[in-house]
């Protein structure tokens, strides 16, 4: 029997995330692979450019519609992707990595009784199985897993997966009005800060620590990642101390990162943190300690004080900028 693909798309706000995209590239590619059929789902209310998601392979989006489910409630989005895989005998999902398909992925596995491979950096065929490649011992190590039971869920890391140019095609999109399930916990507003780009989808991050001093330091940070279109992170000690807000933490407790750059300003470079960042495509650290474990991994690395350092690093892309 044929698998049948299943891609949950992710809103924010009525607006598809890039990760999404990501996965339903990965899942048509699979389908295409193990001659099978591919569907994406999202629950929602009202969601703009559902359709653009036929340009990364998949042609039908199912969405389930209800005004209450705007916002993300764990028990309902699981009641109703959960109902959803099983009428229609998916068996092989995809989710992306976020924070919210960290939460769902594992709840949705146990509902259809199937294995998961979270946090997925890489996925092959081997016959007609998916071995998922993912991260272990704080990002020391990669794993090879092999789901053996019939239903399969994978959550991919977000920008570690090339979604690659999408083509002219328009998925179909089919909205299904649903019933309101009982919500255990429903998320009533989202608060984001006007012109922030989230961490954990950006191409670019810029990185304090605790070098930084003190949070009077940021704007350099945040300079920084204006003039290269980054978002602004930090370390779980400097979040920890209320310098800045938990959104920008990067790390083991934070949100895990794959940039193709990560600029780490005054970071030492603990495991914790390292775990969250280690696969990003370019790393660059400015660090007054030449024995920092940052340096390990960096491709680039500047030994100074950063007060002195960054300015100039600011000045002199300005310059190339202009």
């Amino acid at each position: 029997m044929a698998n049948k693909f299943l891609v949950f798309i992710e809103q924010r706000n009525g607006v598809v995330k890039k990760s999404s995209l990501e996965a339903a590239k990965v899942a048509a590619d699979f389908s295409a692979k193990l001659s099978g059929n591919v569907e994406a789902v999202t629950v929602g209310n009202d969601i703009e450019g559902l359709e653009k998601v036929g340009g990364y392979g998949v042609n039908k989006v199912t969405h389930l519609k209800n005004s209450e489910l705007a916002n993300y409630s764990p028990s309902a989005y699981t009641e109703l992707v959960s109902k959803f895989a099983i009428e229609n005998g998916f068996d092989i999902l995809f989710f992306g990595a976020t924070s919210m398909g960290k939460d769902l992925a594992p709840r949705i596995s146990v509902k259809i009784d199937a294995g998961l491979a979270m946090d997925s950096v890489s996925l092959n065929s081997d016959g007609a199985d998916i071995i998922a490649t993912r991260p272990v011992y704080g990002g020391k190590a990669l794993i090879d897993v092999k789901i053996k039971s019939r239903n399969k869920v994978f959550a991919l890391r977000p920008n570690v997966f090339n979604p690659g140019t999408p083509s002219d095609n328009k998925a179909e999109v089919f909205v299904i009005n649903v019933d309101t399930p009982n919500l255990s916990v429903k998320v009533t507003e989202i608060k984001k800060a006007e012109g922030k780009i989230d961490v954990a989808e950006a191409d670019i991050i810029v990185s304090g620590g605790r070098g930084m001093k003190g949070p009077e330091h940021f704007h350099l940070v945040e300079e920084l990642a204006e003039i290269l279109g980054a978002a602004s992170g930090a370390s779980r000690a400097v979040v920890d101390a209320g310098w800045r807000p938990h959104g920008e933490q990067v790390g083991q407790t934070g949100k895990t990162v794959s940039p193709t750059l990560y600029v780490a300003l005054g970071i030492s470079g603990a495991i914790q943190h390292l775990a969250g960042m280690r696969s990003s495509k370019y790393i660059v650290a400015v660090n007054k300690d030449k024995d920092a474990p940052i340096f390990q991994i960096a491709d680039y690395g500047i030994v100074g004080d950063l007060f002195e350092v960054v300015p100039v690093m600011i000045e002199e892309i300005k310059k190339i900028k202009s």
